[in-house]
């Protein structure tokens, strides 16, 4: 149906991805504002209120080189005048007049005896005391914008489906999706909108454990043509002869990963822990035991430095042993890479370490039997597949470094069993964090500090070079440490070539030149055991998983160590999310607070993944939730034929089957 607006207004809407009157409804508010009245008198400062009257006298506009403020009177009902100021909105002087009654939402400035405008809403609504907030196109209003969800509601009403079967709509009391959606445009109070978001919340949460459950249920079906049991004793024998124990983590997990490969059917398990924990390890154990029943085994890592920090690490690891190791990277020559894959043909190598390469089309393997894929949520789940299917129904390990708890990651990785690894080699790390200034002293009094005793230093920012958003670079750091510390002082980035890479972190390693100044190439596969200072440079750039991946480059030896927040910002939530941090070192909260901050799609990569992206779940708050639509979908897929469950497991199918992750699985 189309729209009866002018042009602009339509291609306006078309921009905001809304090209029928069904997508209005589903373009939900951004937040609400409460309007329920406020005192007007007797103010705190920055206290918020919520007024009706009428704006008196002219609206100025005064503009300045980089901004503007809009001024004008506005007279409550009740006689009070209030002077308001509105910086960078000056459209107001062409939307508002004397002649109408608006509700004027604003903060108070006690200093100054001036309100800050928050919002003004024309006409007065004192029976529906919420008003919902669209993010709009700039050609679009939000009293358009309302009316237009109005009309949509009249017009395709009786076109919402409920994707909720009934005797679930029944036993949790939700709304029909079409009520709901009328609540959560239209409510009356915030109670609407809870009850609008529990309908949506749900749904989203039964599709996604739907899709989960029909991934494994498929992956259960899959099973090994050649299963040979493992020795197990040649395992234990070959962790008699390491020079350091197992945790009590690494013992447990490396045994359900064998317990694993044992199996007829196909592993698929996920290895999280938090950095430090022995991943690695326990990874390379797991090639150890798939080498025994006469299998090669793959391990890819998302970039060329960890590719060939693995190679090294199982290189000496493997050293007194018959297993042959290759290196496969994308700055391979074309002579290594054919050499390399008639190698893998001939098996002439038993574990290949390598980057995307190991997936692309003219690798090959003779008897692929254990695919490893290190930081996994860096590769999509048809990436993973690639590789897992390079095999003859090959089993495979996913790592990753951003633990969550392990309840949390059995929901949201549906298809995958966990293993959780949450204690440390060599104990509990000892590394300090704190927050300073860019101009604090400190910071140069803990560089001196590490080089008088030899360790190295990690100098972290968040951009290259200097753009648009005034972060600071690695090229503008460079030159000031380079004067500070002339010889000591190198600097490493993804636009550099892999032998660059190379050759400065080999200078780094060997202290040649021991301050490093990086971006966040860093974070992960950069194993030095003497660094024991990590300076991070605008940390509110970066994620809190992030932070506390890079705070994991240091103290890998247990000796005491200190992470530096360089912070120049005032804002409290800033100052909240890094303080964080500073109070705990413990993955698993670090990683939980920064779901609850950031959502799941960065921080799990379900952006890559394919995975239903969140749109109105939130992790933390809504867990139960969660919980129940997983067990609630177990129960459907147990009975896909009934009648109340058929239309939602056959939709669930058809949006895997346009996947090519699915399509690789099954």
């Amino acid at each position: 149906m189309k729209f009866s607006s002018s042009g602009k207004i339509n291609k306006a809407l078309y921009d905001m991805g809304i090209f029928k009157y069904e997508d209005a409804l589903f373009h939900l508010p951004r937040k609400y504002e409460n309007l329920s009245l406020t005192r007007e008198t007797n103010l705190d400062d920055k206290e918020r209120i919520v007024v009706i009257g009428e704006i008196v006298g002219s609206v100025t506009v005064s503009r300045f080189s980089k901004a503007n403020v809009t001024r004008f009177s506005f007279v409550s009902d009740n006689k009070n005048l209030f002077m308001v100021e509105a910086w960078n909105r000056p459209y107001l002087n062409k939307i508002l007049n004397n002649d109408d009654k608006y509700t004027l939402i604003a903060n108070y400035d006690k200093v100054h005896n001036k309100f800050n405008l928050i919002n003004i809403i024309k006409g007065i609504d004192l029976i529906n005391t919420v008003k919902p907030i669209y993010s709009l196109h700039h050609d679009i209003d939000n009293y358009w914008f309302s009316n237009f969800v109005k009309k949509a509601f009249e017009l395709v009403k009786d076109n919402i489906k409920d994707d909720i079967p009934i005797h679930l709509r029944n036993k949790y009391r939700l709304l029909e999706k079409s009520d709901a959606l009328y609540k959560l445009h239209f409510p009356k109070d915030y109670e609407d909108i809870r009850l609008g978001q529990r309908v949506l919340k749900y749904e989203e949460c039964l599709n996604f454990s739907l899709r989960t459950q029909i991934i494994r249920e498929s992956n259960k079906q899959l099973v090994k043509e050649n299963n040979c049991l493992i020795d197990k004793s040649k395992i234990k024998e070959f962790i008699q002869t390491l020079p350091y124990k197992l945790t009590k983590d690494q013992k447990q997990a490396l045994l359900e990963i064998v317990n694993d490969l044992d199996k007829k059917t196909l592993m698929y398990r996920l290895l999280q822990g938090d950095v430090g924990t022995g991943k690695t390890l326990v990874a390379a154990l797991a090639l150890f035991a798939n080498h025994l029943r006469n299998d090669q085994g793959a391990l890819m890592a998302p970039t060329d430095s960890l590719a060939r920090q693995h190679y090294k690490n199982l290189t000496e690891l493997f050293k007194n042993t018959n297993i042959r190791i290759g290196l496969l990277l994308g700055s391979s020559t074309i002579k290594e890479r054919s050499q390399i894959r008639n190698q893998l043909m001939n098996k002439e190598i038993d574990i290949i370490v390598g980057t995307h390469i190991l997936f692309s089309k003219d690798i090959n393997y003779l008897t692929l039997g254990l695919a490893v894929i290190d930081e996994q949520h860096k590769f999509g789940v048809n990436q993973r597949s690639l590789l897992a299917s390079k095999g003859s129904h090959a089993d495979l390990l996913l790592m990753s470094a951003t633990p969550i708890p392990r309840s949390l990651a059995l929901t949201l990785y549906g298809d995958l069993d966990v293993s959780t690894l949450s204690t440390f080699p060599c104990e509990n790390r000892n590394i300090k964090t704190i927050i300073v200034s860019s101009a604090s002293k400190k910071i140069d009094q803990l560089v001196q500090q590490s080089l008088n005793n030899h360790k190295r230093v990690f100098v972290v920012a968040p951009a290259i070079e200097e753009g648009n958003d005034d972060s600071i670079s690695v090229e503008t750091l460079f030159p000031i440490y380079l004067l500070r510390y002339p010889g000591l002082v190198n600097r490493l980035h993804g636009k550099l070539s892999s032998d660059e890479k190379n050759f400065i972190l080999q200078d780094f390693y060997s202290g040649k030149k021991p301050i490093l100044i990086s971006t966040t190439v860093i974070e992960v596969g950069i194993d030095v055991k003497n660094a024991d200072l990590m300076i991070i440079y605008d940390s509110t750039h970066f994620g809190l998983a992030s932070l506390h991946q890079l705070r994991g480059r240091i103290g890998r030896d247990g000796t005491p160590s200190t992470c530096v927040l360089v912070n120049d910002s005032n804002d409290e939530d800033d100052l909240d999310k890094l303080n964080v941090l500073v109070k705990s070192n413990d993955g698993f909260y670090i990683a939980e607070e920064d779901l609850r901050r950031r959502g799941p799609g960065e921080l799990l990569g379900m952006k890559q993944s394919g995975s239903i992206s969140f749109n109105y779940v939130n992790l933390v708050h809504d867990f139960k939730m969660f919980e129940c639509a997983r067990d609630d979908a177990k129960e459907i897929l147990s009975n896909p034929n009934d009648y109340d469950n058929y239309e939602i497991v056959n939709r669930a199918y058809k949006s895997l089957e346009k996947e090519d992750d699915f399509n690789a699985l099954a």
